[in-house]
């Protein structure tokens, strides 16, 4: 019973240090703004300096910090890091949100050069990211780090398997860390995003398979995952077609495959 009461209790966002990746658009940006008018501390990361630039003017506050960092380079990361503890010293959060789709094409077409970038980016980020601040996030009093996976991490969709296999990682990773650090002060949350109306889906919208596809807005996605965040949730699906594909895929896993694949090649 005691475990129940634990997963009742709200986390409280105000005055939180959280480090954000993917700050400078779409999810990362509406989590940006809603952090900040909540009271966090937000320590925007990006590769895109414009976009981050953006952000920052958009919510004008100076709880609001800005970093360039390539989540892909080690060097980068690590300078990230160095920086972080002499500009802020703690940290509650850390929401690996920045992420990339692969070309649609299938695996046999997609060179190793891309596979390596969708992996560095999806994966091997935030895992770098998760090993460097993790002892940083156990120091405080109540800590959380929440990774960005997709419905793709859990359901393969044809000419994504590379972006998924990166994101089935990223979910595994995050249930080991889970398990790892449920006795702690550190909750863990994996999400599970469907379809959102973002940069990264422009390739998606592009793509004649999907080009009708109704997508969830990204201020709502992210209203979703700070909810989650809050109630210290572990698993978050986010949009009803995430849900659904949820549901099936766990029903008869076979039979949804060769529904999406029916769907997206007729």
């Amino acid at each position: 019973m005691g475990g129940i009461i634990i997963i009742g209790d709200i986390m409280k966002i105000k005055d939180k240090k959280i480090i954000l990746t993917g700050a400078g658009s779409g999810i990362g940006r509406e989590l940006a703004l809603q952090l900040i008018a909540m009271g966090a501390y937000v320590i925007g990361v990006d590769i895109n300096k414009e976009g981050l630039e953006e952000t920052s003017q958009l919510i004008n506050n100076k709880r609001f910090f800005s970093y360039i960092v390539d989540v892909s380079s080690d060097v980068s990361i690590k300078d990230f890091y160095e920086t972080y503890i002499i500009d802020h010293k703690k940290l509650d959060i850390l929401i690996n949100n920045a992420g990339i789709i692969q070309k649609f094409v299938s695996f046999n077409e997609l060179d190793m050069n891309s596979i390596n970038r969708v992996m560095d980016i999806n994966f091997y980020g935030p895992l770098k990211l998760t090993k460097l601040f993790l002892p940083l996030i156990l120091k405080s009093k109540e800590g959380n780090i929440t990774n960005i996976s997709s419905m793709g991490g859990f359901f393969p969709f044809p000419k994504q398997t590379v972006y998924g296999a990166s994101k089935a990682a990223l979910k595994l990773l995050t249930e080991g860390l889970y398990a790892e650090l449920k006795n702690t002060n550190v909750h863990v949350m994996i999400v599970f995003p469907g379809a959102v109306n973002t940069n990264i889906s422009k390739d998606l919208k592009t793509n004649e398979d999907f080009s009708n596809y109704k997508m969830l807005s990204a201020s709502k996605a992210a209203h979703i995952i700070i909810n989650g965040i809050e109630k210290n949730k572990f698993k978050l699906f986010v949009g009803t077609d995430s849900k659904l594909m949820n549901f099936i895929y766990k029903l008869n896993s076979k039979y949804a495959i060769n529904l999406i694949n029916k769907k997206m090649t007729h």
